[in-house]
């Protein structure tokens, strides 16, 4: 908790509720990708919802990850790495759910396991 001085204002930079500010407006990116992929019948793990906080996509990532995941479905893929601009999602193509997702500033070491196809969307 954050102690209050009414002496010295405190900057909203500082306020936070779990990771994310309180000053921010409107949920975060995962929580929109989340809602919109929902609507697809895809679900998104809260791992790769908390993956996700602090990006901001370019494009309709959204629409272009569920169109992506219909893709690998129809030929017959169960878990696959998902590239849509620089984000790459690895997903269970079987259970339509996003396991985990990574921005491409933030890969540790660019090496992805346990998937059976690459499907860039």
């Amino acid at each position: 908790m954050i102690a209050l001085d009414p002496l010295r204002p405190i900057s909203a930079d500082r306020l936070t509720v779990g990771a994310r500010p309180v000053h921010e407006a409107g949920p975060a990116f995962g929580e929109l990708l989340a809602r919109k992929l929902f609507d697809q019948g895809i679900k998104v793990s809260a791992h790769a919802q908390r993956r996700l906080d602090g990006v901001t996509p370019r494009t309709d990532a959204a629409g272009r990850l569920g169109q992506a995941v219909a893709r690998a479905e129809q030929k017959g893929a169960t878990q696959s790495l998902i590239l849509v601009d620089d984000l790459a999602f690895v997903v269970s193509v079987r259970n339509r759910t996003v396991a985990t997702a990574v921005d491409g500033g933030r890969t540790s070491d660019g090496i992805f396991t346990n998937i059976d196809s690459v499907v860039i969307g």
